[in-house]
């Protein structure tokens, strides 16, 4: 398989689990435990919200693919690979409402310009 596409896969999965643990993290009984003090009940009250186990799981997945990746490719090459995953999740984050300014847009192009130079080296 190309390793472009398994590392893309990766860093696809990363930004899923992302916006899986926002989703947690926005969920009313989530909100709730966070504004009480922290104990025992707040940590067991994030861990079993789905999304958050979902995210967590995501991420276990996506380092799993990601150790393929770095068995084929130096950690120099692979590594900036990760700024892909700026692009992926400001997209998706446009689509769903967030606010997106230019001087971000800017970045994230500059850091995809990066990352075309590296993966042609």
């Amino acid at each position: 398989m190309n390793t472009f596409v398994v590392a893309l896969c990766s860093i696809l999965i990363s930004a899923a689990a992302q916006f899986s643990l926002k989703a947690g993290m926005s969920a009313d009984a989530v909100k709730t435990a966070m504004q009480q003090p922290f104990s025992i009940r707040t940590l067991l009250v994030i861990l079993s919200d789905k999304f958050v186990l979902g995210g967590f799981l995501l991420y276990g997945f996506g380092a799993v693919v990601w150790l393929w990746v770095l068995s084929k490719w130096e950690v120099s090459k692979a590594y900036p690979m990760v700024g892909i995953g700026f692009l992926v999740t400001a997209a998706v984050g446009a689509m769903i409402g967030e606010h997106i300014t230019i001087s971000r847009g800017v970045g994230v192009i500059m850091i995809c310009i990066g990352i075309w130079f590296i993966s042609n080296s």
